[in-house]
Formats: structure tokens, C-alpha cells, sequence
């Protein structure tokens, strides 16, 4: 289910302050950020964005 507009538009990424693209209604739901040189993924668990950069997944 993907995330509210609203809520989407003010969380960023943790690590470099990026907009986050909403991927939640993937297999495996996730938020991934925008940035050029970041690019990590956030889980999605329970329609809740876990920001936690140890629980992120780096880009392939």
C-alpha cells in the first residue's frame, strides 16, 4: 500500500537529506532515496518507513 502524499513529502533520507521515492507497492516495499551519491533503500514494515540507516540496504 503505498504511503500518504503527505507524509511522503516530508521525509527525506537520514544520511544526506534527499527525497525519498516510494517503492511500497513492490514485493518487497521500501523507500529509496534520491540522491545521486547516497541512493540507500528504507524498509517499509507494517506501512511504517523504518529510517534507521543500519537497517538500510546500499544501492547494487
Amino acid at each position: 500500500m503505498p504511503l500518504e502524499a503527505g507524509l511522503l513529502e516530508i521525509l527525506a533520507c537520514p544520511v544526506c537529506h534527499a527525497p525519498l521515492s516510494d517503492r511500497t507497492a513492490a514485493d518487497t516495499p521500501e523507500l529509496i532515496c534520491t540522491g545521486e551519491d547516497c541512493g540507500l533503500a528504507y524498509p517499509v514494515r507494517d506501512d511504517i518507513p523504518v529510517l534507521l540507516v543500519d537497517e538500510a540496504r546500499r544501492p547494487a
